[in-house]
């Protein structure tokens, strides 16, 4: 997938394009519905399957304090949205000065002048330009004046659960929950969360059950509920193993720092300090805990990897 990461970097010339545009956060399944149809009229029409999206969120630049909590960095959405089969992505820079920008500007910018749309696939509440003026009527204004075609594509969900609507905010919602399976169900793949693994307390260690700390300061994914989940922590060089990972602060000694830390299961001596590791949250064991003392959180924790064997098809 080719990747511009300014409107200059667009080849001179380049369409004509089948495209869409949002922030794909997350990349769940209502989003992969809207690039795999970008993708299946691009090529019906031998036309180049483009998404557009932003970088960073428009809210981080417009209202901090309002801007939600990131499911995915923008490297790890890319990649997902690579996978669906786009042929190019542009990634704007989201400033306060594009923001400025009249609906008429950025369609005839970007997906005229830029892009050579033929057709703009989009949701029915897409909206765009300053201050979210344009909207999909505006879009279609805007089609028929530059001659291209409007697709609008209805609302996606499994129609069931809370809320049936395939969307960032129901992942966000899961993930503040704990329900690790329910942002799997919306987002069509496991909550991936990834970071640099730096030295901890060791604790783990001494206690028989060494685990790789993700540095809170470069943590990339919304980190849900405390708790202790079964999952995956992929390396850099492909390797998948089986953790135990546990969410929060470590009540049981009094810890007041909240961390990441995986427990790869039935995997002794790994050195994995400095290499920067991904870790999917596939089932939710239990919420956090404080034990007694050392040797009653040991006996739970031997319960907790066992249970990760047993949902991780291991045993």
């Amino acid at each position: 997938m080719q990747r511009w990461d300014d409107l200059a970097d667009v080849d001179p010339g380049f369409g004509p394009s089948v495209l869409t545009v949002g922030n794909f956060d997350g990349v769940h399944r209502g989003h992969v519905a809207v690039l795999e149809r970008v993708v299946r009229a691009a090529r019906e029409r031998g036309a180049a399957a483009v998404a557009v999206t932003f970088d960073p969120h428009p809210l981080q630049v417009l209202v901090p304090e309002r801007a939600p909590g990131l499911l995915t960095g923008l490297e790890r959405r890319l990649e997902l949205v690579a996978a669906c089969g786009l042929d190019a992505v542009l990634v704007l820079p989201f400033t306060r000065e594009l923001a400025s920008w009249t609906p008429e500007r950025f369609v005839e910018d970007v997906f005229v002048r830029a892009l050579g749309a033929v057709e703009v696939v989009v949701g029915h509440d897409v909206r765009f330009g300053r201050r979210n003026s344009g909207d999909l009527g505006t879009l279609r204004e805007l089609g028929e004046r530059h001659g291209f075609e409007v697709t609008a594509v209805d609302d996606l969900g499994d129609g069931a659960g809370h809320p049936p609507r395939w969307s960032s905010t129901a992942v966000r919602e899961a993930l503040a929950a704990g329900d690790v399976e329910r942002a799997a169900a919306v987002l069509g793949h496991p909550h991936r969360v990834s970071a640099t693994v730096v030295h901890g307390d060791h604790r783990g260690r001494e206690l028989g059950y060494p685990t790789a700390n993700l540095s809170g300061e470069d943590v990339e994914g919304l980190v849900p509920a405390d708790g202790v989940y079964a999952g995956w922590l992929h390396r850099p060089s492909g390797q998948r193993l089986p953790a135990a990972v546990s969410v929060g602060s470590n009540p049981t000694f009094d810890g007041v720092e909240r961390r990441v830390e995986a427990h790869c299961v039935d995997s002794p001596g790994l050195d994995l300090y400095g290499e920067r590791v991904a870790v999917d949250f596939v089932h939710r064991l239990r919420p956090t805990l404080r034990f007694e003392d050392a040797d009653a959180l040991v006996e739970q924790v031997e319960r907790d990897v066992q249970r990760c064997r047993e949902l991780l098809g291991l045993v």
